[in-house]
């Protein structure tokens, strides 16, 4: 009857612990994309965006570019449709521009 108890214990910390996770990562997870409006804008000045050549006009980025690419269609940005500003996966903590491009386009599939 002891080890049913401790069992029943353990399962119930494991339970627990469990729940405790979960709700860590769910909590993690909501105050950036509540964030996602308020962050600053990438500028062309930026390091990492003068390496990758990014423009906020993709109308006059230079070659490698093609027409009809841009940051709205791009796998790594994940602003919201409509959205002039969006995060950029390339860009931590920087919101692009949708019209923008830079040489780390990757068309969505």
């Amino acid at each position: 009857m002891n080890d049913e108890r401790i069992e029943s214990s353990r399962r119930r910390f494991m339970a627990l612990l469990g729940g405790i996770t979960g709700s860590a990562v769910l909590l993690g997870a909501l105050p950036r994309q509540a964030r996602a409006a308020d962050l600053p804008h990438l500028t062309e000045a930026d390091p990492t965006a003068k390496a990758l050549h990014y423009t906020e006009d993709a109308s006059t980025a230079p070659p490698p570019h093609k027409a009809g690419q841009a940051c709205a269609n791009c796998r790594f940005f994940s602003g919201a449709a409509g959205q002039a500003y969006g995060p950029c996966q390339l860009y931590p903590g920087k919101a692009v521009a949708a019209k923008g491009w830079c040489a780390g386009y990757s068309a969505k599939a």
